[in-house]
């Protein structure tokens, strides 16, 4: 199986979503890929179980992508041997009347993972620099100050809206919160593909919206603001992961790969110590432990 190196996913401020493939080989089929993850599966678990007792770095985790891009089937598979204690998964919709009232980091912020947690955003608060961008008559719904129009929605606005979701991500960084942000890449063929397959599914086809053809049209539009976004909002503390995501497998090996490496260098992660007293006694509580009526 070919060697990857994680580095090579990471988009910096020159990134250009033309210059990276959708599609990569790593000479494994999918047999091996499985059983590979599944190995980093349980490794991640592991280090979660020793996150939880040490308490004192949360894990932030951001999914986003094109629908049917395999956000949901990657969270079932590569977290799959976690504790469910440890691990809290929220699925973004759009913006309830309660948050609507908020600002629009304020639904993401009370989401987050407590330390000693594993916290993954499928869908995040990048909707609101994609979607809404796409769309900027959805911003008008959030009834902000200076903001009655259309026209009001101009290059300062996103300006600023940027400059929001860097200094966010800056602020968890900096109290202890360990954030990836992973953009699972499809092919537009890709996703006609699974659109298709998802309707010839009886099991799957709940989840198709005539919605989604209607978005397909913009999918250009979508790929400059994915673009833009992802240029300007990764940062050492809170880089972005471009996957090439048209082999569901190989996407979740490489996400759980680029996971297990980056966690593996916070060395000083590790179980606390008992207490000096407790250490003292402990073959005395084995001992007590050891009659039946104990």
């Amino acid at each position: 199986m070919k060697d990857i190196n994680i580095e090579q996913f990471i988009a910096t401020s020159d990134f250009k979503l033309k210059n990276v493939s959708t599609k990569i080989a790593l000479g494994a089929d999918e047999d091996k890929l499985e059983d590979e993850l599944k190995k980093l599966s349980k490794k991640l678990g592991e280090w979660q179980d020793v996150l939880y007792a040490h308490s004192k770095y949360a894990v932030l985790i951001c999914l986003q992508g094109m629908d049917t891009a395999g956000k949901d089937s990657l969270i079932r598979e590569v977290f799959n041997q976690f504790n469910t204690r440890g691990v809290v998964v929220h699925s973004f919709k759009v913006p309830t009347n309660l948050e609507l009232k908020h600002d629009f980091l304020w639904r993401h912020y009370i989401a987050l993972p407590a330390r000693g947690k594993f916290g993954i955003f499928n869908r995040t608060h990048y909707e609101n620099v994609l979607v809404t961008r796409v769309h900027p008559e959805y911003v008008l719904g959030e009834n902000l100050p200076n903001v009655n129009s259309l026209e009001d929605i101009d290059e300062n606005f996103w300006d600023s809206r940027f400059e929001q979701i860097r200094n966010f991500e800056d602020h968890l960084s900096k109290n202890g919160t360990i954030i990836f942000k992973f953009f699972l890449n499809i092919s537009k063929e890709e996703q006609r593909q699974r659109l298709l397959r998802r309707l010839n599914r009886s099991d799957k086809n709940w989840k198709f919206s005539p919605g989604d053809l209607k978005e397909r049209q913009l999918w250009d539009d979508y790929m400059d603001c994915y673009e833009e976004a992802i240029q300007r909002t990764s940062t050492p503390n809170a880089p972005w992961y471009v996957i090439p995501s048209d082999n569901k497998d190989a996407a979740r090996y490489i996400v759980a790969k680029v996971l297990w490496e980056e966690l593996s260098k916070y060395t000083d992660v590790q179980e606390p110590e008992l207490e000096a007293k407790i250490l003292e006694n402990l073959e005395d509580y084995k001992k007590q432990l050891q009659h039946p009526d104990a």
